[in-house]
């Protein structure tokens, strides 16, 4: 007989409910599962709490904005999964999770208390931490705000009335506006109608379609637009209630169906999410849009498959050590790492990954926990979708369910003539659900070899790839340009199952030396098995993921080799990536690049040769042909090939 209870995946001395394949035969993980998850996290919390409870001090380094911050942040991001658990079960929680959230609420808005909160202020961090709150308010209204007493439910309009006339970062940032305001409107606080009528219209500003927002002008698309820019306006909704205009309420809950047909490609058939953007240690955040479109009857995804992307995220990363023994949510994607963070990271930033748990506010019959899971889309086929807007091409197979996202269109660079610090989070030719890019602790930021083409100075200092100029994806194709030490590096992806193959016009002068790297595979366990040879090198992880390069056209004379590392890759701390090296790079190179655990997937028979008009002629290991034009600089619309893989 199946014992009442298992353990919590990485935490023995934890009940959790034992799996449930009858309604979740992929999973295992139901409703009792997210709740028992929610418990450890918030359980977790208490041994950092301060005495009244408005701060959960970490343990971890703190943030640019210093601990007081940082403490609020623990209350706000906690607060948040604290609601979802408290009305996602009509307030039948232990009474003690309603009082301490009561204490810290009183204990941090009291303008004279010791454990007072930072107040908000211009372009300041308690901003996002003010949105937190007023959603958690809102979602808990009923067992919470409506029994605060009076002076404390003034402290906490006084303090949210900060962000009322003050100036907030042109980014996402601007919904978290949105948010607090409109959580004053609803209790009769003051707050400006106009400001909640600009943040909203500045969202449209963003939309580049195909349900894609860039976070902020220019091209920075990453998993804000999950988190963040999709998500706002669904909570922003459910607190306006009626004052919420129709028409822009309906146009947010059509760009989040389109966005949702996209997003449920992103993640693998182990759950992982694609490795790709800042703030990854939200981790299965990643899901916060999946829940939020059956909340708003915005998804065209089935209720089955809602709750298998994000019960597979959440296991993917319980079964690896997040939550940790201490149930605590740490700064990095397993195991601690903080190359994934930035600045603005502090010990309480993974818990926005609370937004995770808002399925929670679905009653407990609602189809999406009923009904029975059904696959994913890299489960059952091979995939193949060209995305326009953020100019990426992602194709997965159904074989060993990985998810691999070639970009040639995102690199979080504000608009020219600014420039930034590249970011190997955004710099790379591709990303995948199985790997992480090679980000040693080095400042600044070192240029890792993987999925880059570089061209190596006179030190052998390696160029970054800076700002992506897109060139268009359609089909089975991506391009862009970019320039190095100066010269014009134009690049063309055409993918094709599990390969990638890049076409390369490089404008460099003689003697200009060129290095090429595929993907980083790691492992905690022991360092991949490297092999190289002349024009080809390949890293095999002990499960068999292996990561291959090899030249196709413009490589004689290259060296391959693998180029490994320690403790500078977030999915393992022994890491390998295989690279070509050449001495005198020409006009053209064709390079085949393969990451895949099916050992049955061909990586030899792979070639390429130039016509007489200059067409890149391509042959894949199984045999498909592509052809790529000369001067090919705009692949926006079709162009000849195969017949589109599984689903588009």
């Amino acid at each position: 007989m199946t014992a009442p209870h298992v353990s919590l995946p990485g935490d023995p001395t934890h009940l959790f409910p034992p799996p449930d394949h009858l309604s979740s035969p992929i999973t295992g993980w139901t409703r009792a599962h997210w709740e028992a998850m929610a418990d450890r996290l918030l359980d977790g919390l208490l041994p950092y709490a301060s005495p009244g409870f408005a701060q959960y001090r970490l343990p971890g380094p703190a943030s640019h904005s210093g601990p007081w911050s940082d403490g609020l942040e623990g209350f706000a991001r906690s607060f948040l999964l604290a609601a979802f658990r408290i009305a996602g079960s009509d307030g039948r929680v232990g009474p003690a999770l309603i009082e301490r959230y009561a204490a810290g609420l009183a204990a941090g808005t009291d303008p004279r208390g010791d454990e007072r909160w930072p107040p908000i202020t211009d372009r300041a961090q308690p901003m996002v931490e003010a949105a937190s709150i007023a959603i958690a308010l809102h979602e808990s209204r009923r067992w919470l705000w409506d029994h605060l007493d009076d002076r404390v439910r003034g402290h906490v309009t006084d303090w949210l009335g900060g962000f009322v006339g003050a100036d907030v970062n042109d980014s996402n940032w601007r919904l978290f506006q949105v948010i607090a305001e409109e959580f004053l409107a609803s209790v009769g606080a003051p707050h400006r109608r106009a400001e909640i009528d600009a943040g909203l219209a500045r969202l449209d500003d963003w939309y580049r379609g195909g349900g894609w927002y860039t976070d902020g002008d220019g091209r920075k698309f990453d998993y804000y637009n999950a988190w963040a820019l999709h998500l706002y306006p669904v909570l922003w909704a459910r607190i306006a209630g009626p004052r919420a205009n129709p028409g822009t309420v309906a146009r947010h809950r059509s760009r989040l169906r389109e966005f949702l047909a996209v997003h449920q490609h992103f993640f693998g058939s182990d759950g992982a999410p694609v490795h790709q953007g800042r703030s990854l240690t939200y981790r299965f955040g990643t899901t916060a849009p999946l829940w939020a479109g059956a909340l708003a009857d915005a998804t065209p995804l089935p209720p089955g498959r809602t709750r298998r992307l994000a019960s597979g995220a959440l296991k993917h990363f319980a079964e690896r050590g997040a939550p940790d023994e201490r149930g605590l949510l740490s700064l990095g994607w397993y195991r601690p790492f903080l190359p994934v963070t930035q600045p603005y990271s502090g010990p309480a930033s993974p818990y926005w990954a609370s937004k995770a748990f808002l399925g929670l506010l679905l009653p407990e019959d609602h189809p999406v926990w009923t009904a029975p899971e059904e696959p994913a889309p890299v489960d059952t086929a091979d995939v193949r979708l060209a995305l326009p807007a953020p100019g990426w091409l992602l194709h997965s197979t159904a074989a060993d369910g990985i998810v691999r996202l070639v970009n040639h269109g995102s690199d979080r660079f504000p608009p020219p003539p600014a420039t930034a610090e590249e970011s190997p989070h955004y710099a790379r030719f591709a990303y995948s659900s199985a790997t992480a890019p090679e980000t040693p602790d080095a400042t600044p930021p070192a240029t890792g070899p993987d999925n880059h083409l570089a061209l190596l100075g006179p030190d052998g200092t390696p160029s970054p790839r800076g700002r992506i100029h897109p060139l268009g994806a359609s089909g089975n194709r991506a391009a862009s340009w970019h320039r190095a030490l100066g010269h014009r590096v134009e690049t063309v992806s055409v993918v094709h199952g599990p390969w990638e193959v890049r076409v390369h016009h490089l404008d460099v002068p003689p003697g200009t030396p060129v290095r090429e790297g595929g993907w980083a595979v790691a492992d905690d366990t022991a360092p991949p098995v490297a092999l190289a040879g002349p024009g080809q090198a390949s890293a095999r992880r002990a499960d068999g993921l292996t990561s291959a390069i090899a030249g196709l056209y413009g490589w004689d004379g290259a060296r391959g080799r693998v180029v490994t590392a320690v403790g500078g890759n977030a999915v393992g701390h022994h890491s390998a990536t295989p690279v070509l090296e050449l001495g005198d790079a020409g006009p053209l190179l064709v390079t085949l690049v393969v990451l895949g655990a099916d050992p049955d997937a061909p990586r030899t028979g792979a070639a390429a040769s130039v016509a007489e008009d200059g067409t890149v002629e391509i042959r894949f290991p199984d045999g498909t042909r592509e052809r790529v034009p000369p001067g090919l600089s705009d692949v926006s619309e079709p162009t000849p090939g195969p017949a589109p893989e599984g689903t588009r």
